[in-house]
């Protein structure tokens, strides 16, 4: 299950992760964010426990948007020790995604 993820526990969701995280940021209105969302939830399945998969609604939580300077979505950003070592932007597909998340958890 994907978490979601806020303003308020990213720190301790993604900054002070032990694992590799990948975060959605997404708005519900969002037609490519939409088309992406059983994508994530089935990478969340595959990858639980190895790799923390996140959802941050960019409407919700404008500090996290502004922070990472998310100017478009879906973007796609890949932590590891609490830095940001990857972004996708756009809808893609699922194999782009797991290669990203294979990549981070290398």
């Amino acid at each position: 299950m994907e978490l979601k993820i806020t303003d308020s526990n990213f720190e301790a969701e993604v900054t002070k992760s032990s694992i590799p995280v990948m975060v959605d940021f997404y708005a519900d209105w969002c037609g490519p964010c939409k088309m992406m969302a059983p994508l994530v939830a089935e990478l969340a399945e595959s990858y639980g426990g190895k790799c923390k998969i996140g959802k941050c609604n960019t409407d919700e939580n404008p500090e996290l948007s502004k922070k990472f300077r998310i100017m478009s979505i879906p973007t796609f950003l890949f932590f590891k020790n609490g830095e940001v070592v990857d972004t996708v932007m756009g809808a893609v597909p699922k194999s782009q995604l797991e290669e990203k998340i294979k990549q981070v958890m290398a």
